[in-house]
């Protein structure tokens, strides 16, 4: 079984994401971020309506912005993708989901404590640095889909 079907290029850029978000957090923490990329692909609800491939997910604009900080930034994300995280990828496109991040639709890293709410959602856990948010209860099914 697969959360989401993907290609090659889908690992790849997932991969490079993962790599710029929080290579600083360990294989963990890319797992972390790897697992709210493929939520995003799979709510189909709130912000993230219509996204039908990961590369969607990672270049959507919301506000006038990219939604992921390092897209517009270009630092890590535009290096190579390593065999390390395209195997992370591989495992959250597969399989792979743990709290905080099991239904988590946003993250940031505050530089602070984490508040209580992100974008009105509710603060799930923290790890290392990121702070992890989920969809208020009964407003987005799909987040909550294997």
């Amino acid at each position: 079984m697969v959360r989401v079907k993907y290609t090659d290029k889908d690992v790849d850029v997932m991969a490079r994401m993962m790599r710029a978000e929080a290579e600083g957090e360990g294989k963990q923490g890319m797992l972390m971020v790897g697992n709210v990329i493929v939520n995003r692909r799979k709510a189909d609800c709130l912000d993230f309506k219509d996204l039908r491939s990961i590369r969607d997910v990672i270049f959507q604009v919301q506000g006038g912005n990219y939604s992921f900080e390092a897209v517009q930034k270009g630092n890590v994300f535009y290096n190579r993708a390593r065999d390390v995280e395209k195997k992370l990828a591989i495992q959250n496109l597969k399989y792979w989901r743990e709290h905080p991040s099991k239904y988590s639709l946003w993250y940031f890293n505050p530089y602070a404590e984490c508040p209580p709410t992100w974008y009105n959602q509710p603060f799930t856990g923290k790890y290392k640095q990121h702070c992890y948010y989920e969809p208020i209860a009964n407003t987005c099914e799909g987040a909550y889909r294997f």
